[in-house]
Parts: structure tokens; sequence; C-alpha cells
């Protein structure tokens, strides 16, 4: 019996050792952490906490779930154990039960400070449609080391009050598979074209000085893509810079599209500053897109940008 009890008390102590490791809740799909579901997880988590950050830790596996992390969850964080691992995945498309694009999400994020770490998250619907695998309007969110992939429109930044930073993340698709009318800070990704297509399709509101900036990011694409734009505008004041990063040669030599309407460009804030790559060159770009000054280009940080 003292034995017994001995034991018992050395598992207590080594699971609260390893949780306090890991995360405040275990996830795992063999049933030894607290659940086997994120979704429950996420709604194990007290309302609107009041302070600190609640972590839960998710070990490797495959999720097949479609998540929300809803604004009354706050200050979360996903953290996967291995990012190529880590799996949640889903297939909604927009043309499923006539869904249209902004119900197609595999993981939403409303809760203000969502936070995800070492996660892939993926939409693998067939091409038939709009297949968002992540939707995030929470506002001063961050993405870090996490992959994201899909075909059209992979990667929605909602809510044009969101703040939003991605760091070390590898983001794929096909047609305007990063959109949405949100500011947001890229770091250090790679951004990987499946298709001659378009990149970015930003949604900023006029009153908006920034909305998508790429700082420091590799854009590659798969082998015979050759005819890809840097974005177009899904609405008249679109705003993106690229800056410091390597363009592959699949970028073409225009740059931008108006999206079929002369109108545009006369209000979207297409810039260009310090690239390098094939892509880089522009010579070629269209005359209402521009190159920032070594000056202007000083003024653009991150602690500006997205604030506190």
């Amino acid at each position: 019996m003292i034995r017994f009890c001995f034991l018992f008390i050395l598992t207590l102590i080594f699971r609260f050792t390893l949780s306090a490791q890991q995360g405040d809740i275990i996830v795992a799909p063999d049933g030894s952490g607290d659940f086997t579901s994120i979704q429950e997880a996420i709604f194990s988590v007290r309302d609107y906490r009041p302070e600190g950050r609640t972590v839960i830790f998710i070990k490797k596996g495959v999720y097949h779930e479609k998540i929300v992390c809803p604004e009354w969850k706050t200050n979360i964080t996903l953290r996967g154990e291995e990012r190529d691992a880590t799996i949640i995945t889903h297939n909604d498309h927009a043309n499923l039960n006539k869904m249209g694009t902004f119900r197609t999400y595999t993981l939403k994020a409303e809760g203000i400070g969502f936070e995800m770490e070492n996660l892939t998250v993926v939409n693998d619907a067939p091409q038939i449609g709009q297949a968002v695998a992540l939707h995030v309007e929470s506002d001063r969110a961050a993405f870090r080391n996490c992959r994201f992939l899909g075909f059209q429109d992979t990667v929605f930044n909602g809510n044009e009050m969101s703040r939003q930073y991605f760091e070390h993340c590898y983001i794929e698709g096909t047609t305007d598979f990063i959109f949405g009318p949100a500011t947001v800070w890229f770091e250090k990704c790679e951004i990987h074209s499946k298709r001659n297509s378009y990149i970015t399709a930003a949604s900023t509101p006029a009153y908006k000085p920034y909305g998508y900036i790429f700082n420091n990011c590799r854009l590659t694409a798969d082998q015979g893509i050759d005819q890809v734009y840097l974005g177009r505008p899904w609405r008249a004041h679109s705003a993106v810079i690229f800056m410091n990063c390597e363009m592959g040669s699949h970028i073409r030599p225009l740059g931008w599209h108006n999206w079929g309407k002369s109108e545009n460009e006369k209000s979207a804030r297409y810039y260009e500053y310090n690239n390098s790559g094939p892509g880089s060159d522009r010579s070629k770009r269209v005359s209402w897109s521009r190159e920032l000054s070594k000056k202007e280009a000083k003024k653009i940080r991150k602690e500006l940008v997205l604030g506190k």
C-alpha cells in the first residue's frame, strides 16, 4: 500500500512537471493528455481570463477538426509538439452547401491575444472554390514557426482593427492566398506560390496607414510556376509593402495588378524596398507602384506598425 501511494505521488509529480514544461492543458490523440480534442481544450479555458496566458500544448498527431477560438477566450496559446507533425486539418470550401468563403476556415481565431507556435493548419478541400485554412480576427495575434497550407484564400487576415504578427512561418497557396483588411507584419516567412496567379489581395481601409508588410521574407514557387503577381487590390486602398525580401524568378516583371479596375491605380498603396533576387527587378514594374526611399523605409518598424 505504501509502495502504491509512493508510485502514485511520483506519477502526479512527473505529470505536473511535464505539464508545467509543456503547457497548462495538454491535448493528445492517444488520450494521455487532458483532452483528445483541441476545441474541447479551448472551451475549457476560463472566459475573459483576467490576467496571464493559458498555454494549450498539443502533442504530435493529425487532428481532424474545425476549430474556433471565440472572442471570449482571450490570451490563449496553441503550442504544437513539432510543427510538421502536429497538424490540424479540415476540408470545407466555398461551394459546399453554398457556404461562401468566410465559413470555410479550418481554424478561426477571434479572442484577443491569440497565439500559435509549432503547428500546421491545412485546408485540404479540392480546388473547386475558396477554402480558408486560417481565419484571424484576433487583435494582438501572433504566429511563430507555423505552416498554413491550402490553395485559394489560404490565410484570411480579417477585422480591420486587428494587428497580427507572423514569424518564421510557411504559407502556401494559389490565388489571393493572403488576403484581408488587417494590419499584418510577416517576418522571415516563406511565401510559396502553387499557381500562376496572385499572392496578396489586401482590402486595407483608406484610414489605415499600413496593411501587409513582408520583411526579410522569401518568395518561392512550385516548379514551372513563372507568372505570379505580388498582389492585386481587393479594395481600392489596398496597402502592401515588400522590403528586404528575396523574390524568385516566378514574380512577374510588372509586379502588381489592378484587378481590372483602372481607378485602383490611383489609390492602391504598393511599395517595395531593398529586395533581392530575379523577381525584384523594378525596371518593368507598373507605374503606380514605387520604391520607398531609405528615409521612408527607416520609419517602417514593427513596433510602430503594430504598436503595443
